[in-house]
């Protein structure tokens, strides 16, 4: 790794776990929406929150991580400040891209954007591919016929 690249000074930076994270979120939502109920939903509720929530959890937390702003160990050291190395000089355009991203938006969808709003489509499209959001995707499992600790059945692998 070059010395201009992302190296984490202990510090500046607090280390984060997607998994406990998203484990808190889980809990969380579960909280909530077996409260509306009126009973412990268990299960049901972790792996509905999986199926709702996962991906746009994950989504804002991969931008966090490109950003800068918060590094996740479960995602790779050299992305970590990816789009402020990359794109000091194009930060408008860069934060136009990453705001529609976080609201869901796929990649076709920021490029259509791109050429509709006559921005530089080639431009964008760079910016996309360095991105790579689309690569950098974790999945998270929740299996608790494993037999063991709840906290040990939420797992995230690449």
């Amino acid at each position: 790794m070059n010395s201009d690249c992302c190296c984490l000074p202990q510090d500046m930076h607090e280390r984060y776990s997607v998994r406990k994270v998203s484990r808190q979120e889980a809990d969380a939502f579960k909280w909530i929406e077996s409260q509306k109920v009126g009973r412990d939903l268990g299960e049901v509720a972790l792996q509905l929150w999986i199926q709702k929530h996962w991906w746009g959890f994950l989504r804002a937390r991969l931008i966090e991580h490109l950003q800068g702003a918060r590094y996740w160990t479960e995602l790779d050291l050299e992305d970590f400040g990816l789009l402020q190395r990359e794109f000091l000089d194009q930060q408008p355009l860069l934060n136009q891209i990453v705001a529609l991203l976080l609201g869901g938006k796929d990649n076709l969808e920021v490029i259509l954007w791109a050429h509709d709003c006559d921005k530089n489509v080639d431009l964008v499209l760079h910016m996309l591919e360095r991105i790579n959001i689309n690569a950098r995707r974790l999945i998270l499992e929740f299996n608790s016929a494993l037999g063991v600790d709840a906290e040990q059945c939420w797992y995230v692998r690449k």
